[in-house]
């Protein structure tokens, strides 16, 4: 892992809020959604077939705890996760948080409205749960 580094547009457009087991976790700097992205730490992967067969559990372990961080820090009506890579070639897993009253529903998040930046309270809240999750 230690040619590892996430990519630039990615920095660019989040807080990194830590690492877990196999991923770093990043969250959009979007408060209307929240939104934790994984980018596994492993180099050249794109796909989700690309990730090593002994790191696939570990991943789907990480995806599991962020989607109930995410349930969890707004009672989500939905929780989407999703592996796109058409913007950004590393490999790296949404998960959203969506209520059906938010802004973009029933669409995608995607390009919707003005981003509206967290708060340095918002941010450590949701740090703070996703260490809680990510340790259970």
């Amino acid at each position: 892992m230690s040619d590892f580094s996430v990519h630039p547009q990615l920095e660019q457009d989040c807080y990194t809020l830590g690492d877990g087991v196999l991923s770093r976790i990043l969250l959009m700097n979007d408060s209307r959604f929240p939104w934790l992205i994984l980018v596994p730490r492993l180099v050249d992967l794109r796909d989700l077939h690309d990730v090593p067969n002994e790191s696939r559990s570990v991943l789907f372990e990480e995806i599991d705890a962020t989607s109930r961080c995410v349930q969890n820090l707004i009672n989500a009506d939905k929780v989407n996760v999703a592996a796109l890579g058409n913007q950004v070639p590393q490999l790296h897993v949404h998960v959203i948080g969506r209520l059906t009253s938010d802004e973009a529903w029933p669409g995608p998040v995607w390009g919707v409205g003005t981003p509206v930046p967290y708060s340095e309270d918002q941010l450590s809240r949701i740090k703070k749960s996703v260490e809680r999750y990510m340790k259970s």
